[in-house]
């Protein structure tokens, strides 16, 4: 949104006449972000889970909060990137890229959600345990950052990132003290006790979008741990986590 829609949009928002599920929206995202929606239409569509899309008679297409989640994605990690720069003067690229991986895995943004109460605005249809949608508070959470920075440009947003998110939701110290590579640690105890060790993927499922991947853990032809990840980077770390605790790595 370009800065002078944005300003006539504000100028003209305390004269319009919201509905009641307007109204109940506007209070909800100030609550999470501490600012009212100009442009409400953009949160009643960062909300809409695929399952939910309505096909636009403007456009011809089912609209969902895809785009804005694809959006916000790339706004997260460039905003925290930075944070974290700033943040930790001398640290070194590999440290900073586990710890902005840790705080924007699907994991952690579906449990940041669930903080914010995004879980509780998503519109969605069938079951919400289904597979493909074990990510829908997360990607929620995502296309919400690509709706304040299209409602109020990249400044606003980034606070909100910082301040709303990664400072009040988030316990970095934790994130930090348990950030461990464990297949790292698995692979460098398997060559220093001259033992075979691979990953093995043994199961996908879900959609194209949202597969869960089941991982095995192998040593000298045994099984010893399975993990389960929203990628297979995250299965083979919690292969290897499992992996460590049998074999007392740390």
């Amino acid at each position: 949104m370009n800065l002078l829609k944005r300003f006539f949009l504000r100028l003209i928002a305390p004269f319009r006449i919201h509905s009641e599920s307007e109204r109940t929206l506007i209070q909800s995202v100030k609550q999470i972000t501490g600012r009212s929606p100009v442009n409400v239409n953009l949160y009643f569509l960062a909300f809409s889970h695929t399952s939910a899309s309505k096909l636009s008679e403007q456009t011809g297409v089912r609209e969902s909060n895809e785009r804005l989640e694809y959006l916000g994605d790339a706004l997260l990690g460039a905003v925290i990137a930075d944070y974290l720069f700033k943040k930790y003067p001398f640290k070194d690229e590999g440290f900073l890229t586990d710890i902005r991986s840790r705080i924007v895995n699907r994991e952690s943004l579906n449990q940041l959600a669930l903080k914010l109460g995004i879980n509780e605005l998503v519109r969605f249809e069938g079951r919400r345990h289904h597979m493909s949608y074990k990510s829908m508070n997360g990607d929620a959470l995502e296309a919400l950052v690509g709706a304040v920075y299209l409602d109020h440009g990249f400044k606003f947003c980034s606070s909100f990132v910082i301040q709303k998110i990664v400072q009040a939701q988030l316990d970095l110290q934790n994130v930090v003290a348990n950030n461990k590579n464990f297949k790292s640690l698995i692979i460098e105890w398997a060559q220093k006790e001259n033992r075979d060790l691979r990953f093995e993927t043994i199961l996908e499922k879900g959609s194209k979008h949202h597969r869960e991947f089941t991982v095995q853990l192998i040593v000298d032809e045994d099984p010893i741990a399975t993990g389960t990840g929203l990628s297979k980077k995250k299965a083979e770390q919690s292969a290897a986590e499992k992996a460590c605790l049998e074999f007392n790595i740390s």
